[in-house]
């Protein structure tokens, strides 16, 4: 559509495929069926749930976002339903948050979707950024109760300095300072990693996988030349999905999980980052 070519596309970024929403597939349809997914796999019912948290950059309207309209679908009577409207970043800020009130709400899904494709098609389309973005959505069950892993600790921050370099405006296409964006990415991250292992007594040769927010496979390659561990500690996924925004830290652990389980006592950071700039990490033991 814009004249770029594979090759290329894969070189910049390692993306070879992306998924893109049925035109009437809202961001709330992909939620539901995130956490719908989540919750079968948990074995927790939806009426077990204290609080729901839905992270979305791309949604459709102003107000309400979509947690209220993927509460109702869920059967969530006069439960809290909170909106986290963060780009890339909201899946894990909603699961630190969620870590720290599931003493006074027990259980709390946090889902993650996005539609990035009605955001990057709009026009006039920029070449260099409109080919990253896919669709998607993720969950996870944060609970006081044992689960897979147990969250140890996490890391959040924000720097408004430089709003302007990643930004979405109403009814206008996404605006991305591709350079700013990669190079704060690869220098704010591994600090987040570094402060946040060395608070828990960890290095990072002690992380067994990282489970990282999938913006552009170079980025992850870097993040872990800068942690000085092997880039086959990073599960990726983003060859077959793309950028899926808020979406694809828990999509990304959610196929990790699958494919290797949580290996028992062993450490597992996830981290982000996202427009505002917003980014964090947080640390996890499997159980």
């Amino acid at each position: 559509m814009v004249g770029s070519s594979a090759e290329w596309i894969y070189n910049v970024s390692g993306i070879d495929e992306r998924r893109f929403a049925a035109e009437d597939e809202t961001i709330s349809d992909m939620a539901v069926s995130a956490a719908q997914d989540c919750l079968s796999a948990s074995g927790v019912l939806a009426s077990e749930l204290g609080m729901l948290m839905v992270a979305s950059g791309s949604s459709e309207r102003r107000f309400p976002g979509p947690a209220a309209s993927v509460a109702h679908r869920l059967g969530l009577d006069s439960v809290p339903a909170l909106d986290l409207p963060m780009a890339s970043a909201g899946s894990l800020f909603g699961m630190a948050l969620a870590s720290k009130l599931t003493e006074t709400y027990g259980n709390i899904l946090v889902v993650a979707a996005e539609k990035m494709s009605s955001v990057i098609l709009r026009q006039p389309m920029n070449p260099s950024t409109c080919v990253l973005f896919g669709d998607g959505a993720g969950a996870c069950l944060v609970s006081a109760k044992d689960g897979l892993a147990k969250v140890v600790d996490s890391a959040l921050y924000s720097d408004g300095s430089f709003a302007e370099d990643l930004k979405l405006e109403l009814e206008r296409p996404l605006e991305m300072n591709g350079r700013t964006v990669i190079l704060q990415a690869s220098r704010k991250i591994p600090r987040a990693v570094v402060e946040l292992l060395e608070r828990n007594g960890r290095a990072a040769a002690d992380v067994g996988y990282f489970l990282m927010h999938q913006a552009n496979q170079n980025l992850i390659v870097r993040i872990a030349a800068a942690l000085g561990v092997g880039a086959e500690k990073f599960y990726s996924n983003i060859r077959r999905y793309g950028n899926t925004s808020s979406a694809s830290m828990l999509i990304a652990a959610t196929e990790w999980s699958r494919q290797s389980g949580f290996p028992s006592g062993v450490p597992i950071v996830f981290a982000t980052f996202g427009a505002g700039f917003h980014w964090g990490a947080l640390l996890c033991v499997a159980t």
